[in-house]
């Protein structure tokens, strides 16, 4: 019999409640709503006004405008995260067996190169100046993704789940990567090796015995992160790879006779706060296009990322895994067949977070009308791409499956399907 103690308080609830896939994504597109209609109404110059207001230290060079401590800072929480699942998934997970993982992390790199070709054709006919965008329609929103995948994709098999989420973090790994080598103009390498060495300490702090390292996260976990922050800033580098990275030190195995690893532990204690804050305020601050009275939305750019993330994306990761499948022993995950790429590859067409970073990135030196009409077809394709995800995965689900959908010749025995 289990007693008032057992149950859950109302903060843990909570912090539960806004981890789950369904509720990150409704936040993200309930902040987003809110910006394009603020930015859309006759208060818009306040909304300008707000995103526009800078503070900070500028001899730590990091005088920025809000829009920039959104994008810059509390983007890193959510890339920790991002960089916390990374070690999880190569030591233990899903990404630890090459079997397994071939065909998912194959489909994310042709998600990424082919988006990136169908923007590059078009932009170069038209507008040959915003190349610099190529990287764009390249981005997946994890977050927005499984919600997505949770609400409609109900009765289809758990392992589309992990499926996705292994594309997407993949995705993710690619995407960073190229934010830290395409959009890093100058390196201040003492900067940059005195963030790296902060980072190391925090590897070297987040292993300590249990339990006096949970002492440690708030006290001086924290500060040191902060401070590993701050250096990659300042050294020119994008400072989400910081949250890479200080993800990455965290074990992922159980240490110490632990019950959990502690990239476990970390994304619970974590997730919450990328979820509820982290997320939603950069979307807010970031999604913001003023349609209004404004023209030139409609041009190359805008029509490379729409084409990119709506066809491009899946005709990447569909003829990626075609490519894979037929020409290499490995095949799809159990109960999953090559129907159910279509929807898969459609939620990949979400973009909206990273690729609302990887915009503010490519077009800030450059023209606004690029960065709006950029930001205005991340959304438009975003939303087509997870209105039509939403509709072939209701219809994937009502269509029988067969005993081998993965058809290698052996019937399915992981039939456990998303509730």
């Amino acid at each position: 019999m289990s007693t008032s103690a057992d149950q859950p308080s109302t903060r843990q609830r909570f912090r539960r409640w806004v981890s789950l896939d369904v509720t990150s994504g409704a936040l993200l597109m309930v902040a987003a709503v809110a910006a394009v209609v603020w930015a859309n109404s006759p208060w818009r110059d306040a909304y300008d006004s707000l995103i526009s207001t800078e503070f900070g230290p500028e001899s730590l060079h990091l005088h920025l405008s809000l829009a920039e401590w959104a994008a810059d800072g509390l983007l890193a929480i959510f890339f920790f995260i991002v960089g916390v699942e990374l070690k999880q998934e190569f030591v233990a997970g899903s990404l630890r067996d090459l079997k397994l993982a071939g065909v998912p992390i194959v489909a994310a790199i042709g998600g990424m190169v082919v988006p990136a070709l169908f923007y590059a054709a078009v932009v170069a006919i038209g507008d040959p100046e915003a190349l610099r965008g190529w990287a764009i329609p390249t981005a997946t929103d994890i977050a927005f993704a499984l919600a997505v995948l949770a609400i409609f994709g109900r009765g289809l098999p758990l392992a589309l789940r992990t499926f996705l989420l292994t594309l997407a973090v993949v995705d993710d790994l690619l995407g960073i990567t190229v934010i830290a080598t395409f959009y890093t103009e100058t390196i201040d390498f003492v900067m940059f090796g005195a963030a790296l060495a902060v980072i190391a300490v925090f590897g070297f702090l987040v292993r300590r015995r249990r339990p006096r390292w949970r002492g440690l996260i708030p006290i001086v976990l924290i500060p040191v992160a902060v401070v590993a922050w701050a250096l990659m800033h300042a050294s020119g580098v994008h400072a989400t790879v910081a949250g890479v990275l200080l993800g990455f030190t965290v074990p992922a195995l159980a240490v110490f006779g632990e019950k959990s690893s502690r990239t476990h532990q970390f994304d619970v204690a974590v997730r919450p706060t990328s979820s509820a804050v982290a997320l939603p305020v950069f979307a807010f601050l970031s999604a913001g296009v003023t349609i209004v009275g404004e023209s030139g939305i409609v041009q190359p750019v805008s029509i490379g990322i729409f084409v990119g993330l709506v066809v491009g994306k899946v005709v990447g990761v569909m003829g990626a895994t075609a490519i894979m499948t037929r020409l290499t022993p490995l095949r799809l995950p159990d109960s999953i067949g090559v129907r159910d790429l279509l929807p898969i590859g459609m939620l990949t067409g979400v973009g909206f977070t990273v690729a609302l970073l990887i915009a503010e990135l490519s077009f800030e030196h450059g023209s606004d009308d690029h960065a709006s009409a950029a930001k205005a077809a991340i959304l438009v394709a975003s939303l087509v791409a997870a209105l039509g995800a939403a509709a072939l995965l209701r219809l994937d689900a009502r269509r029988q499956r067969e005993p081998d959908m993965n058809r290698d010749g052996i019937d399915d025995r992981d039939i456990a399907v998303i509730e």
